[in-house]
């Protein structure tokens, strides 16, 4: 191999036997590195060793240097990633239900190894495994992958869309014929991923959760206007739905205690606006997407929030309480 190779190898290796082997309490000697890149028959010795690191560090690697009695070590310390952010990304593949059992230890494995070999094996030492309810539908990366496809070339998408039975055995809508629907955006929402679409026979927009989709492909039509428009609308679209169900849209006054201010914060946003009533109630007006879980989220807190206005929806509150307390009513007797 020419000389000029050499170097330019050389200086690949250097780079990356720091970048994955050393920080600061792991770092390498002169001697140390030298016999590491003759091994791989690269030769190199101290002289040549401290020219090819002030190279690296004109070029904006940081390798830095310590004295390790009478020798000269280097190690990487600033990296992409710091431990406590590769953490918080390792424990929140773990948690969420959609990446399956096997893609969840791939992922993990990727993401240790940014920390290098030593803090690797720290941080997959203590990794918390979450009893979470994976998912198992391995195409669900394919899925993204072509949904993001589409997203960015305004293209629509066509799938077959399925359901579980009590057997867990797929069962396709529409007699498995394929849906062709105008991507708008991809969500995560409620531990799930969804592809958010313009329905232009509903005149608004419909979701379909990711792992639930088999044979996901881009079509050569593009998306309509409207479905490009919504795209702006996708943020604020989350802050107003229930677990991705929709319904129609409207502004709710809603009465709590105090004790809900977080949870009223953690579901509209920390923008939310509250006024106090009490020394004990605050009220907030939010908008929100009228579907069932929406009402399975509010009558969790039956006696600290109630509704104000609108009349319909506190009406209709009042309807769904008295039919539950007839049909318990019922089953006593």
């Amino acid at each position: 191999m020419p000389r000029d190779n050499y170097q330019k190898v050389k200086l690949l290796y250097l780079h990356e036997l720091l970048e994955q082997e050393t920080d600061e309490q792991h770092p390498l000697t002169t001697n140390e590195i030298c016999t590491r890149l003759k091994k791989d028959n690269i030769p190199c010795d101290r002289r040549t060793l401290t020219k090819d690191i002030n190279i690296l560090n004109q070029y904006g690697f940081e390798v830095m240097s310590m004295n390790i009695g009478h020798e000269k070590a280097y190690y990487v310390e600033d990296r992409s990633f710091s431990l406590p952010e590769i953490k918080i990304l390792m424990d929140s593949i773990q948690a969420v239900a959609f990446v399956t059992d096997k893609k969840t230890a791939e992922l993990v494995d990727k993401l240790a190894s940014l920390g290098g070999v030593h803090k690797a094996d720290l941080l997959k030492k203590n990794l918390i495994c979450f009893n979470t309810r994976k998912h198992t539908n391995e195409q669900i990366f394919y899925n993204v992958d072509t949904i993001e496809e589409a997203l960015n070339n305004k293209k629509k998408v066509s799938l077959y869309y399925f359901d579980l039975n009590e057997k867990a055995k797929r069962v396709y809508r529409k007699d498995k014929k394929r849906y062709v629907v105008d991507p708008t955006a991809l969500i995560y929402n409620d531990n799930n991923y969804y592809l958010m679409c313009y329905s232009g026979k509903y005149e608004g927009v419909c979701n379909y959760r990711v792992d639930r989709m088999e044979e996901v492909h881009v079509e050569d039509e593009d998306v309509t206007k409207e479905a490009i428009l919504r795209i702006a609308d996708a943020g604020e679209y989350t802050r107003q739905v229930f677990k991705m169900y929709g319904g129609p849209v409207c502004n709710c006054a809603l009465e709590f205690d105090n004790a809900l201010i977080g949870v009223v914060y953690d579901k509209f946003g920390k923008d939310t606006k509250m006024l106090r009533l009490s020394k004990e109630k605050c009220i907030a007006t939010v908008k929100i997407q009228v579907s069932p879980t929406f009402w399975g989220w509010i009558f969790q807190f039956v006696g600290r929030m109630r509704m104000l206005s609108p009349e319909s929806l506190v009406l209709e509150y009042r309807d769904r309480a008295k039919n539950v307390f007839e049909e318990g009513h019922l089953q006593d007797n």
